[in-house]
């Protein structure tokens, strides 16, 4: 029997009767991946096309955050942020029976989130502190209050992150406005941490159910231990990096070792006919890879940024493009079949995340891999908007709500 966090990665609609309840209101409302997975993905091509002007001061921030740090912030609480909002705000329906925020209150939550990324842009940075940091804490309560009226203590984990979530934020902005001694960069690595879990926990989850239902008759070992272990492994290692403990290399190195062997586990070969699948499995390679980079930059082999956006970019960014086009198709009525258009964005998300790891390991190609990772992350969500944009702003095909 699946999990209660089976579904995290792929909500089912709700199958009303027939002669159930008509949809009602703007379908762009109607549920949250709708607005969050559109606005994330404007935001993922806008953020990256002003980094250069904001990066070269050409663009000056009206707060008193660095480039540097508007540009991991936005990307990881701001793109990736909003499509866990916008999924956790579809696939909640599903798990409890009650209705999620639709409508002006689904709305009013955009509007906020959107206004957080104007003051980070524009400032000052009181304002950016005040309306980006309330807009977690706000989506993890009314998250919590979901769970609680349905009684689903099992699944108190997901308001959780959500909830680590804000507080790293908070710590984000405080750092930022010097209210507390810490170093901004390392709120932002604990946001990321703490994605990358829960990106272990749902790849372990989905991937190979996935792969199961796609090749009839095909077995997959059940290895409940190794995946336990994998995921605590890799919390530790991440949580003994963000502390700059000596010795980090250990456990990232052994963490990456256990992922690695996971995902072999699951036959990602026998995905490689079905783009929509073969995203997912790619994408999830890069958190071995990407934990081991780590583990060599703690030793001063690689630069630290190597494996920093292996993880954001290829990792994070790649399970973020694969489940957002397979969810949005399946909420929308459509066939979970790639087009064209989404293989496209899958091949240059991946030649992104190439590059930029590149970048990092070769410093004599840094500003043209740079460059054209750029390019190619605004060409792969980009596509995202042109294909989905019209689908999430109209009714299903099916003449369901939703």
């Amino acid at each position: 029997m699946a999990t209660p966090l089976m579904l995290i990665a792929e909500p089912m609609p709700r199958r009303g009767a027939p002669g159930g309840p008509a949809p009602r209101g703007w379908p762009g409302l109607r549920l949250g991946f709708r607005p969050f997975y559109l606005a994330a993905a404007l935001m993922a091509v806008i953020a990256m096309a002003l980094w250069p002007a904001v990066f070269m001061g050409r663009l000056r921030l009206g707060s008193a955050v660095a480039p540097t740090l508007w540009h991991a912030h936005e990307m990881l609480l701001g793109v990736m942020v909003a499509v866990v909002v916008g999924f956790l705000f579809t696939a909640g329906r599903t798990w409890t029976g009650l209705d999620t925020p639709r409508g002006a209150a689904l709305g009013g939550l955009v509007a906020l989130w959107a206004l957080g990324r104007l003051a980070g842009l524009l400032g000052p940075g009181w304002a950016f502190a005040l309306l980006d940091g309330a807009f977690l804490p706000l989506v993890a309560v009314l998250f919590a209050r979901l769970i609680v009226r349905a009684r689903q203590g099992r699944n108190a984990l997901v308001a959780g992150v959500l909830a680590l979530l804000g507080v790293a934020n908070l710590a984000f902005h405080a750092a930022v406005l010097g209210l507390r001694q810490v170093d901004p960069m390392r709120t932002l690595q604990a946001a990321l941490a703490l994605l990358l879990v829960l990106e272990s926990v749902i790849g372990g989850r989905v991937i190979p159910a996935f792969t199961r239902s796609v090749n009839p008759g095909l077995a997959l070992r059940d290895r409940r231990q190794l995946d336990r272990a994998a995921i605590a492994v890799t919390a530790l290692g991440l949580a003994w990096w963000i502390a700059e403990l000596p010795g980090a290399a250990a456990p990232l190195a052994l963490a990456a070792g256990l992922q690695g062997v996971r995902l072999a586990a699951w036959k990602p070969w026998m995905a490689r006919r079905r783009p929509i699948l073969w995203i997912l499995h790619l994408a999830y390679a890069w958190i071995p890879a990407g934990l081991g980079l780590l583990a060599l930059a703690t030793v001063g082999v690689v630069a630290r940024s190597a494996g920093v956006h292996a993880l954001a970019v290829g990792a994070t960014g790649g399970l973020v493009l694969g489940m957002i086009t397979r969810t949005a198709r399946g909420h929308t009525g459509r066939e979970l079949k790639a087009s064209p258009a989404e293989v496209a964005a899958y091949v240059a998300l991946t030649g992104a995340a190439i590059l930029r790891v590149t970048a990092a390991l070769a410093p004599r190609w840094f500003e043209p891999a740079v460059c054209g990772a750029g390019v190619l992350w605004i060409l792969a969500f980009g596509l995202y908007v042109l294909r989905f944009g019209p689908w999430l702003m109209q009714p299903r095909v099916d003449g369901k709500d939703g």
